[in-house]
């Protein structure tokens, strides 16, 4: 039987799953449109540095 620490799961997912700046998507600004198929989100930085994502 194997024990995984939080940190161990948290290195397998960093490994497995694709990382992104928020700032590199909007540009060094506060807005980025993501496109999935036809449709078309707002990535919005709040100024208390939360993260927006709206349809």
């Amino acid at each position: 039987m194997t024990i995984q620490t939080t940190d161990t799961i948290r290195s397998i997912t960093a490994q497995s799953v694709p990382a992104h700046q928020a700032e590199t998507l909007t540009g060094g600004g506060n807005l980025a449109h993501i496109t999935l198929g036809d449709q078309i989100y707002t990535l919005r930085i709040t100024r208390a540095g939360k993260l927006i994502l709206t349809k």
